[in-house]
């Protein structure tokens, strides 16, 4: 398979991962489990000061979502684009790239240990994408 689409596909489980992290990030406070109904108010309720700022958990909860929606979009645009320019700087994309796959094997364990297994195997999966392709564009283009 060509490297451009080892990437678009990649892409595209990285967009399908920001749009269930999306959702995920902004239905969190709603629950009818009571038990989850106290944790959220436990943790929205209650704000401390730190570093200049009077944040709850909850807001830094919020904080860390929508920074996380924000790099898993640029993870996704970032291989998009990697496949539309491979064949023109396919040294520059394959440094891009190694790194890029060292952040998602990463992200994806830590997702595998403080989430759960269907966003790491998204992101797993995109990695694993990500190296064969490094492999097909050095092979192809250089």
């Amino acid at each position: 398979m060509k490297p451009e689409i080892l990437l678009r596909i990649a892409s595209i489980l990285m967009l399908l991962h920001t749009i269930g992290h999306t959702f995920g990030t902004l239905g969190w406070k709603k629950t009818t489990d009571p038990a989850k109904q106290e944790v959220i108010k436990q943790m929205t309720g209650n704000k401390f000061p730190f570093m200049g700022a009077n944040h709850s958990m909850g807001d830094a909860m919020d904080g860390y979502g929508f920074a996380l929606i924000l790099t898993l979009f640029l993870i996704t645009a970032i291989l998009w684009m990697s496949s539309t320019y491979a064949a023109k700087n396919p040294t520059l994309i394959i440094n891009f790239l190694i790194l890029l796959s060292i952040i998602l094997l990463l992200s994806a364990i830590i997702e595998l240990i403080y989430f759960f297994p269907l966003a790491a195997a998204f992101t797993f999966i995109a990695m694993l994408l990500t190296v064969i392709a490094i492999f097909q564009i050095n092979k192809t283009y250089n």
